[in-house]
């Protein structure tokens, strides 16, 4: 009979996945909209800590830290076109405040937005897509050196 009992926990363990998958592809798609942990853990019918439990469990980070590097790498992408004000940036990708988004993209990325735009403005010339998000990617889990090394 134990085996019937690790068969559910493995079923519901697996169900609690693609719930939390569920979540971040939500995130994925509507980052730059106002999210916070409340409307994802109702969105997914959890209590707010088993899904921020379980997210950390199975991305390695909490929901918030993975929203604000989708929003860094997206603000990134529009800053390296250079066709975009850091403010206009700022808001587009889902920040209500300019001193928040240049804080955390200079947590992550190692240097302020403005820094950023002006230097790396063609950083993805000639480089294909598929590979230029790679190159690209800002710092997860740890803060960026100084100087943008990574």
């Amino acid at each position: 009979m134990a085996c019937v009992g690790v068969g559910r926990a493995e079923a519901q363990r697996l169900r609690d996945v693609a719930v939390i998958r569920r979540v971040r592809d939500r995130i994925d798609r509507e980052y730059a909209r106002p999210l916070n942990l409340e409307a994802l853990a109702r969105g997914a019918h959890l209590s707010v800590g088993h899904l921020s439990r379980e997210f950390r469990r199975v991305y390695g980070e909490s929901p918030y830290s993975y929203l604000m590097t989708r929003r860094i790498e997206r603000a990134m992408t529009l800053l390296r076109r250079g066709d975009l004000s850091v403010t206009d940036v700022c808001f587009a990708v889902g920040f209500s405040s300019l001193g928040t988004f240049s804080t955390r993209f200079a947590e992550l990325v190692g240097v302020p937005p403005s820094v950023y735009r002006r230097d790396h403005s063609r950083a993805a010339a000639g480089i294909p897509p598929c590979l230029s998000k790679q190159v690209t990617r800002p710092v997860r889990n740890r803060k960026a050196r100084p100087g943008g090394a990574s």
